[in-house]
């Protein structure tokens, strides 16, 4: 007899607290699962370097393909390959101007293969066919299943003082480690510059030379090395493994004397950071005490540091070059959501700009800096478009240590009409944990959030 009173007041209550979660209104319908959950239908806009075209992801008979448009006329785009698999995700135009280079797996084996499309003639070459590693008896290295194991290529580099060709990564020598390729784009001319026989990683600059290579330390830190002059390498500085994840060499400045890191050792928060070659003075440059610097704006020819990126509650930019202040103070007023500058034109004249925001898809523009003008080019998602989304609050919740730990509050929008981030009345709550402890939950349009919210 308990176990039957027990049972009804559970569904009793379930009922109720089903009901508390309705919208109240015929105006909140539920937005379908498929549509909060979708694929993007367009995404990665880019300039090419000249600035005559754009370019974007997006589906041919459902398979991602790049597309390319005059960028006065963006609605003249047509897919400039023809790709039927898993489609293309990783793209970017080459100093040619006239070519787009792509990688692509196999069935998402992720041994990557470097192929080149020219935009006009539409004509597509897979620079690195490479189908088999040789072993040390001369046959194949093949997977548990038997089949031989493909090769993965990686891009290195990309100049514009050498239009014609790119540095890749290749290990169709050795599986554990690659090689350093020179690669002619237009002719496929494969020349090796650096043979790899233990490193992690090189790092190089825009003549393409390498400056810097990375090797593992026993107690799983990185030792970073530079060449000696001599064919051999030399000490320049080490990583402990505690501070692996968020240390890295960024670039150099354009003498290539200078180099830029992002840094967090001895500190609380990774700060950017430079090393002049010649003289070993360091110095920090930015830092915030509340946030790693995540991202930084750098001219494409004059190679100075224009601005840094901090995510706290939301992603803040902060100018460190004045020539750019008005650029970034105008594209605030353009939409309110974050900024993100995806790609620059070689004469710094236009910017593609993506605006991540909290209640629709991502926004994609093309700014004129000269006119100091946002012509909106397109969303990543054109099903979630007037739909009523929900606003994300960011949150600060002190622990019983009293540490802040950053949050967001998405409320269901009829319950929250004035978008102030309280509801109306008490409503019941999920709490939505992200999981691992590198991670961190960010602003911006969240589908679980959205999904929960709504209904």
């Amino acid at each position: 007899m308990r176990k039957q009173i027990f049972l009804v007041l559970i569904i009793f209550f379930g009922l109720a607290f089903i009901m508390s979660c309705k919208p109240s209104s015929k105006e909140e319908p539920l937005i379908p699962r498929d549509v909060l959950f979708g694929n993007p239908d367009k995404a990665s806009l880019q300039i090419s370097p000249d600035g005559q075209y754009i370019s974007f992801l997006a589906p041919v008979n459902n398979v991602l393909n790049v597309w390319v448009a005059p960028a006065a006329e963006p609605e003249k785009a047509e897919p400039v390959t023809k790709d039927v698999n898993r489609g293309i995700r990783i793209y970017f135009w080459a100093y040619t101007n006239q070519d787009i280079v792509y990688l692509q797996d196999l069935a998402g084996d992720e041994n990557w293969q470097v192929h080149v499309v020219n935009i006009a003639t539409k004509e597509d070459r897979n620079l690195t066919p490479f189908e088999e590693i040789p072993g040390p008896d001369g046959k194949p290295v093949t997977l548990p299943n038997g089949k031989p194991l493909r090769p993965r290529a990686q891009i290195q580099a990309v100049s514009y003082k050498f239009p014609d060709e790119i540095l890749i990564g290749l290990n169709n020598r050795n599986p554990q480690f690659h090689d350093l390729y020179r690669l002619n784009i237009l002719t496929g001319d494969l020349k090796l510059i650096q043979q790899n026989d233990g490193f992690l990683g090189f790092q190089t600059d825009d003549d393409y030379h390498i400056r810097f290579a990375a090797q593992m330390t026993p107690d799983g830190g990185l030792a970073i090395l530079q060449p000696d002059g001599k064919g051999g390498w030399q000490p320049f500085d080490t990583i402990p493994m505690e501070d692996v994840m968020t240390t890295s060499l960024i670039t150099f400045d354009k003498t290539g004397n200078v180099l830029y890191m992002i840094d967090s050792r001895g500190r609380d928060t990774a700060a950017l950071t430079s090393v002049d070659l010649k003289t070993g003075e360091k110095k920090v440059i930015f830092e915030s005490p509340k946030a790693d610097v995540q991202r930084i704006m750098m001219h494409p020819v004059e190679k100075t540091i224009e601005a840094v990126a901090v995510e706290y509650l939301r992603t803040e930019w902060t100018v460190l070059d004045e020539s750019i202040k008005g650029d970034l103070e105008y594209l605030k007023t353009v939409c309110d959501g974050d900024i993100n500058v995806t790609d620059r034109t070689l004469d710094d004249k236009y910017w593609a700009v993506a605006y991540v925001v909290d209640d629709g898809p991502v926004r994609y523009y093309l700014y004129d800096r000269t006119a100091q003008q946002a012509r909106f080019i397109f969303t990543n998602r054109k099903d979630l478009e007037g739909l009523k989304l929900s606003k994300m609050h960011p949150v600060l919740i002190k622990s019983r240590d009293g540490l802040n730990l950053v949050s967001y509050l998405t409320l269901p929008s009829w319950k929250d009409p004035d978008n102030d981030g309280r509801p109306d009345k008490p409503l019941p709550m999920v709490l939505y944990v992200h999981g691992g402890p590198w991670a961190r939950d960010s602003w911006g349009l969240n589908p679980t959030h959205q999904w929960l919210a709504n209904r």
